[in-house]
């Protein structure tokens, strides 16, 4: 049951990358369609998918990578290669709710077009791809600060809340005419912070019996009087 878990939440977690990187795609081709032709009618579809489609795939994709990070022993900052896709999915998001969303606003409502708007759904895109790459291929070492403990796997049943909270979101977002991944926030933060607290936790139980065996050891050692 767990595996099962597990391999939904992974092809949930590709289905939803794959889905992020094609609106990419569209987007840009949308951007340049419209910056080519003059045409306002570009930007309001490229602002419908943005706004209905492509934020929707990048939430679901985020959250379902960070929780796969989580819930399993790679964890976020043991190795290079994950932690480069945390990072870059971190920027991704950045630009695509702060830059990218406001700009193509108001490039449906008639204002001035950059052409690096066109530029970084192209870099979007190809941002994507080489995540894709990154987890298939898994280069570069372990990080200075991964420690020698493997981490803990998650639970059957929060791989299962993993698998249900972005469609949720989804759900959710299209009832109300807004992508809203609250759920998805409270529960990566949420079950990332009580990772750390159990895993601090164990560490220090762990440590705790080695300092009070290794005294046992020395006086068992001891030589006895002659």
């Amino acid at each position: 049951m767990a595996k099962r878990w597990k391999n939904l939440l992974v092809w949930l977690h590709v289905l939803t990358s794959v889905g992020w990187m094609s609106q990419a795609i569209a987007l840009f081709a949308l951007l340049v369609y419209g910056m080519s032709s003059g045409d306002a009618a570009g930007f309001r579809m490229a602002r419908v998918l943005d706004h209905h489609v492509l934020a929707a795939m990048a939430n679901a994709s985020a959250f379902t990578g960070m929780m796969l990070s989580a819930l399993t022993p790679w964890g976020y900052f043991r190795h290079w290669w994950v932690l480069g896709k945390f990072v870059i999915t971190i920027v991704q998001l950045y630009m695509g709710i702060f830059l990218l969303s406001g700009n193509l606003n108001a490039a449906a409502e008639g204002a001035p077009v950059s052409p690096w708007m066109s530029v970084g759904t192209a870099l979007m895109a190809s941002a994507i791809a080489f995540q894709c790459w990154l987890s298939v291929a898994k280069p570069w070492t372990k990080t200075p600060w991964s420690g020698t403990a493997k981490l803990p796997s998650g639970s059957p049943a929060m791989v299962a809340v993993a698998v249900a909270v972005p469609i949720a979101d989804i759900a959710i977002g299209t009832y109300l005419g807004n992508p809203m991944p609250v759920l998805s926030l409270l529960v990566v933060i949420g079950y990332s912070i009580r990772r750390a607290a159990t895993v601090r936790s164990r560490s220090s139980a762990a440590s705790g019996r080695g300092t009070s065996a290794r005294p046992a050891r020395r006086d068992a050692a001891a030589p006895g009087p002659r």
